[in-house]
């Protein structure tokens, strides 16, 4: 079911990008030769008129195959033969489809689940959004000058501006007003490494993090907690009403805990931990939108998008991420099916949105990719095209076809590269 889904996932987001290409070049008047989705040897092919259209093996990739593309022709409607404008808007036409697509996606999530605006809806006490004053349901529209449409925009700015123990201007709206604070985001914690459920059950260790206070104290996963500094605890509920009432410092805790039936104490001091937060929750936070409001957000669903490849590209070239950090195809499937299955346990429908959601985000990566001046990409031809503008002549075609076999040659290289990491991980 995974693999149909992202095959059908791949398909849409191909048959748009190169339905962009065809129906801009009918509307120039340019012979389309073949329309073809996939790759490699034809499952099926129908001739009609000038076209033939073609269904291939390889689900990944398609093409649009005009007349004089490629090469020079003397028919009235080759590529060649027109206008470098009309040109220009032909090639742009593919990335500028999937921008579309992902629009159209983002309307049926927002109409579903709900808009994203940066609305509050949880302030961690003690911490710098509850000591400059912010509350739930305030609607953060600036941090440090930079605009704020969706919640997801907080987690997209710090990613693109780490925190570095400055003050941070927060400026948000209540009641219509609006407001602007400093953040201090520092903070000092105290740390024990553990994890642990809050529910009747008896209170046992989830999780200890390695090389923790918790771990160090010789505390394994699956221990079960007796008493705390001499107050029994006989659930996770009692344990974490507990710590709530005694919250934890630098003093040490006598714990008594219980293993294969049985008791030992042991002596857990926790960690001083110093860092950098906001203290607040608003990235995840949806509500109900109007009909203007699914429009507004679809857009700025998009450009969410758009930016978030942007600043991965910028990641990429900085060496914050490398090529190891890429995925190709198989790894696009393999993402797909974790997201399926991690979703199923909630129904039908929040298995639709999740995949709907990562579709938004495959093509606005996909026209964002393409418009890259990359030769071989529309990015590539692009150029070619404004230079041919600009200087009133176009650029030699066998140095133009030189410079995309070239471009061709190395992104192969680098999708074998890819496709041996994402089998290597999928694998590992």
């Amino acid at each position: 079911m995974s693999i149909l889904i992202a095959f059908l996932v791949f398909g849409f987001l191909i048959l748009t990008h190169e339905l962009g290409h065809f129906l801009l070049a009918k509307k120039a008047g340019i012979g389309v030769i073949e329309f073809s989705i996939g790759m490699g040897p034809r499952i099926v092919s129908k001739q009609i008129g000038e076209t033939k259209y073609s269904l291939k093996w390889i689900p990944f990739g398609g093409s649009c195959m005009m007349v004089g593309e490629d090469a020079e022709s003397d028919s009235p409607d080759a590529f060649n033969k027109k206008s470098v404008w009309a040109r220009i808007l032909v090639v742009a036409a593919g990335p500028l489809f999937n921008f579309l697509f992902a629009f159209l996606l983002a309307l049926v999530v927002i109409a579903i689940a709900g808009a994203n605006p940066a609305k509050i809806y949880q302030v961690q006490s003690g911490y710098g959004a509850d000591q400059a004053g912010l509350q739930p349901g305030d609607v953060i529209q600036e941090i440090n000058g930079k605009s704020i449409s969706l919640g997801r925009d907080i987690d997209l700015y710090f990613l693109n501006h780490p925190m570095d123990g400055s003050k941070i201007a927060v400026t948000y709206e209540r009641e219509g007003k609006e407001y602007t604070v400093q953040l201090d985001p520092n903070y000092t914690a105290y740390r024990m490494g553990i994890s642990y459920y809050a529910t009747a059950d008896r209170p046992s260790f989830s999780e200890v993090t390695e090389n923790s206070p918790a771990a160090k104290a010789g505390i394994e996963a699956g221990d079960v907690v007796v008493s705390i500094n001499g107050t029994a605890v006989a659930t996770g509920e009692e344990m974490a009403a507990y710590l709530a009432e005694n919250p934890i410092d630098g003093t040490p805790l006598k714990l008594i805990l219980e293993r294969d039936g049985k008791q030992r104490e042991v002596s857990l001091t926790p960690e001083k931990y110093e860092g950098t937060t906001l203290g607040l929750k608003a990235s995840d936070y949806r509500e109900k939108a109007g009909v203007l409001e699914v429009l507004k957000g679809g857009v700025q669903e998009v450009r969410y998008w758009v930016s978030f490849c942007l600043t991965s590209l910028k990641m990429l070239v900085t060496g914050q991420a490398g090529i190891k950090d890429m995925s190709g195809p198989v790894g696009i499937v393999s993402l797909i099916d974790t997201t399926v299955e991690q979703s199923r346990s909630d129904g039908a429908l929040y298995v639709f949105l999740n995949v709907v959601n990562l579709a938004i985000l495959l093509s606005a990566n996909l026209g964002v990719f393409n418009l890259l001046p990359i030769p071989a990409l529309d990015g590539g031809r692009l150029v070619f095209l404004v230079i041919e503008a600009l200087r009133g002549k176009p650029v030699p075609p066998d140095k133009e076809g030189m410079v995309h076999t070239v471009g061709f040659v190395l992104l192969m290289l680098l999708m074998v590269v890819v496709l041996y990491n994402d089998i290597a991980r999928l694998f590992g």
